[in-house]
């Protein structure tokens, strides 16, 4: 019965569906670490966003994402672990052009980022990938926009470490190699 309301919503909905779904999947992706998880949290998100579509169609992909944080959220509670490894594997838009280089730091940017608390992952997700600005990060995470801009100094921190440790254990591992 909720489908056969939600299609009813019009093509003004139809059209966010179909502009938002690669955005969010990739945002949920980085998100969960896993593509298959990643799409269902998009679909849970999108189901709820057309049940509150009075509300939400002013600003629906605002809406979608910060039900798809939550969703997000939510899970790594109920499971109390962090989500899985990141890997380019679960992303939909393959790199055309990439070098083997940078299909390798790609790998290292995501494992670094998937070792990040969920907030500042979140955070880190939403301003830098998704480009949006620090006060609307915080709406969407619910916090306020100094928390945004705080998780964020202590994310970034955080990630050069966890890049720095990957890149001594990846030349560790290339010297092992050659002799």
């Amino acid at each position: 019965m909720r489908m056969t309301a939600l299609g009813r919503l019009g093509p003004e909905f139809d059209d966010f569906v179909r502009g938002s779904a690669p955005s969010l999947i990739r945002t949920a992706a980085l998100l969960v670490g896993d593509r298959a998880e990643a799409e269902d949290l998009v679909q849970t998100a999108l189901l709820r966003t057309g049940g509150h579509w009075s509300r939400a169609r002013h600003a629906p992909t605002a809406y979608a994402r910060r039900v798809l944080v939550n969703l997000a959220k939510d899970g790594w509670r109920n499971r109390s672990r962090r989500p899985r490894t990141l890997s380019s594997r679960s992303f939909p838009e393959p790199v055309a052009d990439a070098t083997e280089e940078n299909l390798l730091l790609r790998d290292e940017l995501l494992g670094a980022l998937a070792e990040l608390p969920s907030r500042q992952r979140a955070v880190l997700v939403l301003r830098f990938l998704e480009d949006l600005p620090a006060v609307e990060v915080a709406r969407i995470v619910g916090c306020s926009e100094g928390t945004v801009r705080s998780q964020t100094h202590h994310a970034l921190g955080r990630m050069r470490t966890i890049l720095a440790r990957i890149q001594a254990t990846s030349q560790s591992t290339e010297v092992n190699h050659v002799q």
